[in-house]
Formats: structure tokens, C-alpha cells, sequence
């Protein structure tokens, strides 16, 4: 069991970077009003020290430093109003893709459009619940399963439709997988807070109306059985991430379509952990080569 509460990584106003157990108000659950937080030392999947050295958070980062990710997986079709809207059966199995760990992004930070996602539109916002793995997982039972969890987060599994299907060759990444396009945090909240992960309400809004809004006890496949399934013969590792699926509401399901343009802000909130918060920003040619 960590030391640690609500995980997050921050630049501090003294111009360093920390990871650290975010300090909140009272009643206050959402990670991004976070402004102190006391500095934890050590490894965060191993030995480590929550200390009383408290820091004033200039910037939450993504909760994870690149090098402390192993891989990112996602669930696709993991909510049956969403499968329904897309048109598809709902799976037998957890439909399993990955995504880069270049795509991984923090929760304030703008969600950049290369020029070849501008060339059609398609570009669409999916929240969902993200799972951190705490220690080394391989053919670990259901019962077991949540024994293995760091804590969670809320993501956006930022996605282009038409380099997801239309040209996507029937393999999804490489609608899913370009830069930044899966903003998570503010921070990880640890089973000390969240005993149960299949009671969340989760949702997202687009310049402020809400477009997604459901709760994680609609899942398909839960954490529990996710995590069992995906440890079956795959270990999975202190720092995997995995992206839970999305509900339904996405702007793909929609009549006419609803599809992100440049400007467009989208919020994405789960309950007992926060918001991310994010600016499409469409990249013109000279940048997008920098």
C-alpha cells in the first residue's frame, strides 16, 4: 500500500520538479485546485517517504514521468452504449489495443493536431477511467486483481476517426496513438480513497456542455476482470497504464457528427479525482516539424 493518498507530479514554484501527496481543502476531491503538496522521496513503486516538506505547486505535470511508464493499454468497446452507438456487437473478450507512451500528456497541456490529422475531419474525445499498475501482475485472479493497482486517473483517449477506420487498415493506433493525444491526471488517487472503482460518475464537456455522462458501474468488462484478463500470460508491470474504455457520447455516435475543432476546450472529470482540462491546438507545418 503506498504512503501516499493523491499521487501527483508538479512543477514547484522554486522551479523543481517533484512527485507529491497534493494537499487539498476540506470537501475538496478534484486534484486540480491543487496548490501544496508534501514531497515524496524515494521510488514511488517501491520504498518512499512521504515527507513534511511541503512545495507550492506551480504546474501539475502528468502524473507519471515518461520513464516511469512502461506501456499504455486501452480497452475498446468496454461500455455497452457505446458499442451500441458505434455500431458493433458487444465483445466476448476486452477488445485490446496500445497507444504510444509519446501520446501521454498532463492534464493542463494543449492537445496538438499534426497537419495530417487536419486533412479530414473525425477528431472526437473519449474519457475514461485509467488504471496505474503498483507492482509486477501475472495470472492474478479477479478476487486479487485491485491488490495490484497504484490508484487511479481520468483520461482522454483523444481520437481520429478517419485514420482510426477509414485508414487505419483495421488496427486502431494509429488514429489514437499521435502526440499528446492522451492527456491524463490531475493525479492518482489510491484505493486509500477510492475502495471501489466501479461506483465513479464520469464524464466530459465541450466548451462547456457536457457531451458524455455515465458512470464506471456501466463497464463491460470491470477493473477486476480487466486486470485478471490482461495478466494471463502478459505480465504487466509497475507503470503500465490502462485506459478503461469509453461511455457512450462520443462525437462519432452523434447526429449530425460532433467533431473537436481548433480552439475547442474538453473537459474531462471523474469523480474523487478531478478534471483534465485541454485547448485543441492545430498545428500549422512549420511547427508541427520543431
Amino acid at each position: 500500500m503506498p504512503a501516499f493518498n493523491r499521487l501527483i507530479r508538479f512543477l514547484a514554484k522554486n522551479g523543481k520538479t517533484y512527485y507529491g501527496d497534493a494537499i487539498l481543502p476540506q470537501g475538496v476531491t478534484d486534484i486540480s485546485k491543487t496548490k501544496k503538496a508534501k514531497v515524496i522521496k524515494g521510488d514511488i513503486f517501491g520504498k518512499h517517504e512521504v515527507t513534511d516538506q511541503i512545495a507550492d505547486v506551480r504546474l501539475l505535470l502528468a502524473p507519471l514521468a515518461l520513464e516511469d511508464v512502461k506501456t499504455v493499454r486501452c480497452l475498446g468497446l468496454n461500455y455497452a452504449l457505446h458499442a451500441k452507438e458505434a455500431g458493433l456487437p458487444l465483445p466476448k473478450y476486452p477488445v485490446l489495443f496500445f497507444k504510444p507512451v509519446t501520446s501521454l500528456s498532463g492534464p493542463t497541456d494543449p492537445i496538438p493536431v499534426h497537419p495530417i490529422a487536419q486533412e479530414e475531419e473525425g477528431l472526437d474525445y473519449e474519457c475514461e477511467l485509467v488504471v496505474i499498475i503498483g507492482k509486477e501482475a501475472r495470472d492474478v485472479s479477479e478476487a486479487d486483481a485491485l491488490d495490484y493497482v497504484l490508484g487511479y486517473a481520468i483520461g482522454n483517449d483523444v481520437s481520429h476517426r478517419d485514420w482510426q477506420v477509414a485508414r487505419g487498415g483495421g488496427q486502431w493506433s494509429l488514429g489514437k496513438g499521435f502526440d499528446g493525444w492522451a492527456p491524463y491526471g490531475p493525479g492518482i488517487v489510491t484505493s486509500n480513497i477510492i475502495k471501489d472503482p466501479q461506483t465513479l460518475k464520469i464524464s466530459t464537456r465541450l466548451n462547456g456542455q457536457t457531451v458524455q455522462e455515465s458512470n464506471t458501474a456501466d463497464q463491460i468488462f470491470n477493473v477486476r476482470q480487466t486486470i485478471s484478463f490482461l495478466s494471463r500470460g502478459h505480465t504487466l508491470l509497475p507503470g503500465d497504464l490502462i485506459w478503461t474504455g469509453t461511455p457512450s457520447g462520443v462525437g462519432m455516435g452523434r447526429t449530425p457528427k460532433l467533431w473537436m475543432k481548433d480552439g475547442d476546450v474538453v473537459e474531462v472529470e471523474l469523480e474523487n479525482v478531478g478534471v483534465v482540462t485541454n485547448k485543441v491546438e492545430f498545428l500549422k507545418e512549420e511547427s508541427a516539424k520543431l
